[in-house]
């Protein structure tokens, strides 16, 4: 909060309205306390007002009686009042959507040089209350007043998404799913799953699914309790805006609907981007797999066939490559998908939104081994790795990145999963070190990397602490891989770099990268010297796209030492 206090006001006569003086004291002194990242004490008040002892006393308690302010006795602190809450609670409950998505309609329409709207869900069909149209020469009509599905629309779609899970459930439950084209999902299932992979992107397309040529780009806008109060969405003919497109301009959107609500949001690592570090190309790190993943992640070696297999989260995929030649194979998934390991039988075991998977590629048949997580439909796997006991670890987290509801799984070899801790925003990177004593465990959302005390005969954790913590600015804490020197691999989402740490947690060397969301590592190749690094171009800018355009692809590290053998999944 930062409270802009407006320079004295005087009347006609020239002379300062009586009351303004302490009016404007007043509001310094909230914010002052609003700008504090703890509560704070009379005497640091008064020291940062400038205001003597007595006048700061007094406007103090004036603000304490009016509920502004809140006084804890026990402590003798300052913090905000909650008259401030209802307050901005009434502000928006009149909340003008259309004057204040006015300027950001515009604003994309002139970006993207497409119709731009503004929508809002009306009983359960979509409702058009304001457009700006770009001048094209294929154009789309005046859309005010109008009314699409739900569930054949980029706004729809977007709106359903991020709906209270329950409200979504009956929302659809109730819905007519008309097959208005070919592309029109009808099927209840299908478009559940479909509104989870939206809400991990962060926004829908629609692309000839009401219309047949038709396309759009979504974003729900949110309330200051996540509630969806609304939609922005760019629409155009297909031929224009296709699926690369759309997927562009994603970022653009995303920020438009956060500036409408006026909301900063919550999910992490969405907006901030680093710039690039400045230098040379290096001749050690090398585009292998051009897969433009939108999150690549949790690579593996294959040793037997000399293949990397990895996922692409948010397709959702599985791939298969070869990175000698630069080719690959997509699997597509039923659900998001964000690990796979290969199993001693034969087959995958993959860890999916709803559970963790058993995968045959070559049949397509898909059985669930485990689901922990399955009152926690608002949540899914993250990554995941065996053990050298062949059981499988894996990580959770909310969709939509909320923190502390992920928690760390172990899958045993006879299908029994254990809860073994909890209380994360993004689980992520993990590995073993060498000598079995170590488990290492990544939260990005905390961008921090934790070390465990293991036992490799029971499979249990102990004594969590912190092994490195990221500072802001460099990027945050993705997949990882642990080297037969001990040393620690870390891909730094937004920081455009591997960096490897000491077995004591300092940075011992950074690999810098051409793209800026590198996602994990692994350690392959004959001799397993080389590290593999998947990446992501989701919500990155159509310029900044342009200036990493190899976002999405898998590249290949001459380290110079080597990596550790993974385990398959055992059961």
């Amino acid at each position: 909060m930062n409270i802009d206090v407006a320079p004295a006001r005087n009347d006609e006569s020239g002379r300062e309205i009586p009351g303004a003086q302490a009016l404007r004291r007043g509001l310094s002194l909230l914010d002052i306390v609003a700008g504090s990242a703890k509560p704070l004490r009379f005497f640091e008040i008064a020291e940062l007002s400038g205001l003597s002892k007595p006048t700061a006393h007094r406007m103090l308690a004036t603000l304490v009686e009016a509920a502004l302010l809140r006084f804890d006795e026990r402590d003798q602190t300052y913090s905000l009042g909650f008259r401030l809450f209802e307050m901005a609670h009434l502000v928006w409950d009149r909340f003008d959507l259309r004057s204040a998505a006015e300027p950001e309609l515009e604003r994309l329409r002139d970006l993207a040089d497409e119709t731009v709207r503004l929508s809002i869900l009306n009983g359960d069909d979509v409702l058009y209350v304001d457009q700006r149209e770009a001048a094209q020469p294929v154009r789309i009509g005046n859309g005010v007043g109008g009314r699409a599905a739900a569930h054949a629309s980029g706004a729809g779609k977007a709106m359903l998404a991020h709906l209270d899970p329950l409200v979504r459930e009956q929302v659809l439950n109730r819905l007519t799913l008309t097959r208005f084209t070919p592309n029109t999902i009808t099927d209840r299932a299908a478009l559940a799953s479909h509104l989870d992979l939206t809400k991990a992107r962060g926004y829908a397309l629609s692309f000839d699914e009401q219309h047949i040529g038709v396309s759009s780009i979504a974003c729900a806008i949110t309330d200051h309790r996540g509630r969806t109060i609304g939609a922005v969405a760019i629409i155009g003919p297909s031929y224009r805006l296709d699926v690369s497109r759309l997927h562009g301009l994603g970022r653009d959107v995303m920020e438009a609907a956060r500036r409408i609500s006026g909301n900063a949001g919550q999910l992490a690592m969405s907006m901030t981007t680093s710039p690039r570090p400045l230098g040379h190309n290096r001749e050690d790190v090398a585009s292998v797999v051009p897969t433009n993943a939108f999150v690549g992640e949790g690579p593996i070696w294959l040793p037997g066939t000399r293949e990397l297999a990895f996922v692409d989260i948010l397709s959702p995929a599985i791939i298969v490559s070869d990175p000698a030649s630069g080719t690959f194979r997509n699997f597509p998934m039923p659900e998001l998908v964000s690990a796979v390991v290969p199993r001693s039988r034969g087959g995958y075991l993959a860890a999916m939104q709803s559970g963790l998977k058993a995968v045959d590629l070559t049949s397509g048949q898909i059985s669930t081994i485990a689901s922990p997580e399955a009152a926690k439909p608002g949540n899914r796997f993250n990554d995941g790795k065996c053990d050298r006991r062949g059981r499988f670890w894996g990580g959770t987290m909310a969709i939509d990145t909320t923190p502390g509801q992920g928690a760390l799984y172990r899958l045993d070899v006879d299908g029994q999963c254990q809860l073994m801790d909890s209380g994360f925003t993004i689980s992520n990177g993990l590995g073993w070190s060498r000598d079995n004593r170590l488990f290492y465990f990544t939260d990005t959302g905390a961008r921090r990397i934790y070390v465990y005390d293991f036992d490799l005969d029971s499979g249990s954790i102990a004594n969590r602490r912190t092994f490195v913590q990221v500072p802001e600015g460099v990027g945050n804490p993705d997949g990882l891989a642990v080297d037969s020197q001990g040393y620690v691999w870390s891909a730094h989402w937004d920081g455009w770099c591997v960096t490897r740490y000491d077995p004591n947690g300092k940075a011992d060397r950074v690999i810098n990268l051409p793209v800026p969301r590198p996602t994990s590592c692994a350690f392959g190749g004959p001799d397993l010297s080389t590290l593999y690094v998947t990446s992501a171009r989701i919500r990155l800018t159509a310029q900044q796209l342009a200036d990493a355009p190899l976002s999405g692809s898998v590249f290949a590290i001459s380290t110079g030492v080597r990596g550790l053998a993974e385990t398959p999944f055992a059961g």
